[in-house]
């Protein structure tokens, strides 16, 4: 409600954040919000910047245009032409998002490098090196790692620390998809998944995801001052002048791949203000022990199965319904095929009856599975006993 009210606010001041003469409380508050978020990534002592971008698919582009920028200057007025042959990283389960980036910025998608992951989803550190090492033989320049902490799919966290003494070790910019986990840094119980996460060179983190705060609100968390100003200024004399009557650090626009910015910072202000950090807290904390019963749940009844068999780092729920007659096949190629088509048909039936709705996907090797995803606070534990039950009578005759 007070995120909504920020909302209404924001839209009927309908001004625009590229200077501080047409928004001054707005280009405050956002400074102030960054300043709060640099803290708890742990950039307290450092002089760091950011901005707030519309989605975690522009912050995530952000920090590919920043990272080759810093190395490579000159891409600015020469383009790609004048630069060598680049590769990024990512683990398999990472977000679509750094590829889509490649592609827009040129790079291109086959310069994307898949890194693998484990069981549970989490990038694995020795294969990041090789794949570094493979590229540095091919005489292209490794220039780029983009760890996730809450990947989309299973909320798994990466090992922040293991990847920092990489991207160390060989020189390359290490990003921190935190869109989806970033949250868990308001909480004192989880926090510690994304320790490390203060030893990269940039950060994604989208409050409109766990925290809650009405889309679209994502902020690009950068450890370098000024890198985003000569990245991406291009000095407009109708809007930045530098000789205005004010300090015109506070003109934030030339520091955006946009001109026109919408204010989402003011929604975010006034909910850390009426909730506080430890109200935030409260509610991320809950959507976790949800995320933990239904856990517990899936694994006492009979006909569901889990995805993988380990408590869920963040409020990602990975399972299959198995129906009556599936059970009866024993597991091989033909039970895999039947196993697929259970969740769409499910699906299907639950938005005809219009009751529930929960997300499926393939993942890799396995076949269409559902992903219960808790970010509403609104949600108790007996809409999880309803979603289980939903799914048996919809599922149990297939």
């Amino acid at each position: 409600i007070v995120g909504l009210a920020g909302e209404w606010l924001s839209a009927t001041a309908n001004t625009n954040m590229f200077t501080y003469e047409i928004a001054p409380v707005f280009v405050v508050m956002e400074e102030i919000l960054l300043k709060k978020m640099h803290e708890m990534v742990g950039w307290g002592e450092t002089e760091a910047d950011g901005i707030f971008s519309p989605g975690g698919t522009i912050s995530n582009l952000y920090s590919v245009l920043v990272a080759r920028y810093k190395r490579f200057p000159e891409i600015k007025t020469k383009g790609m032409a004048a630069l060598p042959h680049i590769a990024l990283f990512v683990s398999e389960h990472s977000h679509y998002s750094v590829k889509k980036a490649a592609a827009v910025l040129g790079i291109g998608t086959d310069n994307v490098i898949t890194v693998k992951c484990d069981e549970r989803g989490k990038m694995i550190p020795s294969d990041l090196e090789a794949k570094i090492l493979k590229v540095k033989r091919q005489d292209h320049i490794p220039l780029y790692v983009s760890a996730t902490a809450g990947t989309t799919v299973y909320g798994a966290f990466d090992p922040l620390d293991s990847i920092a003494d990489i991207c160390e070790k060989y020189g390359l910019w290490m990003h921190v998809d935190a869109a989806w986990g970033g949250g868990l840094l308001m909480s004192r119980k989880h926090s510690f998944k994304l320790n490390g996460i203060e030893r990269a060179n940039s950060v994604t983190w989208n409050p409109h995801k766990l925290m809650g705060v009405p889309l679209q609100c994502s902020a690009f968390l950068i450890c370098e001052k000024g890198l985003l100003q000569a990245c991406n200024q291009m000095c407009a004399g109708y809007l930045f002048q530098p000789d205005k009557q004010y300090d015109t650090t506070y003109d934030t626009g030339d520091k955006t791949i946009q001109c026109g910015r919408h204010v989402d910072v003011f929604k975010l202000w006034l909910m850390w203000k009426a909730k506080g950090t430890r109200g935030f807290e409260i509610l991320i904390n809950k959507s976790l022990e949800l995320a933990e019963y239904l856990y517990k749940e899936l694994n006492s009844r009979e006909n569901f199965e889990l995805v993988f068999d380990a408590e869920p780092e963040l409020t990602n729920v990975c399972f299959w319904y198995i129906p009556p007659n599936l059970r009866r096949i024993p597991n091989g190629p033909e039970r895999e095929k039947l196993l697929h088509q259970v969740a769409p048909k499910i699906k299907a039936r639950m938005i005809e009856e219009g009751m529930t709705m929960v997300s499926y996907q393939p993942h890799g090797d396995k076949v269409n599975f559902f992903r219960m995803v808790f970010s509403n606070p609104a949600t108790r534990k007996s809409d999880v006993d309803f979603l289980l039950e939903e799914i048996e009578r919809l599922g149990k005759d297939l």
